[in-house]
């Protein structure tokens, strides 16, 4: 299962997304090619090995469902087009405060 989103430039730095299959919970890939709900663990990849992150996760389908790029800055933290709707998916819906992440 994909979706058609707009292709990022390779140099442009990316983090690897998806949902976790068992779960439905929003999972970012980390440095280690694990992954975590933990939006403070975003792996940041670009050129030939974002393209191999994304590979690696698209192999793993059953573990993670739909995985692609969004856009992030140096530090993780979503940038570029999609920011409203990366920033959803790590801290929650924007309708109620009891549907939102809770701090750690």
């Amino acid at each position: 299962m994909t979706s058609v989103r707009p292709k990022l430039k390779p140099d442009q730095l990316k983090a690897v997304t998806a949902w976790e299959t068992a779960t439905g919970k929003v999972v970012w890939m980390a440095d280690d090619g694990s992954w975590s709900d933990d939006p403070d663990k975003v792996g940041v990849f670009s050129g030939d090995e974002a393209e191999a992150r994304l590979e690696a996760a698209a192999a793993q389908e059953g573990v993670v469902t739909d995985p692609y790029f969004m856009q992030v800055t140096e530090d993780g933290n979503v940038d570029g087009r999609e920011t409203l709707r990366e920033n959803i998916r790590a801290n929650g819906p924007t309708v109620h405060p009891q549907f939102q992440r809770t701090a750690k």
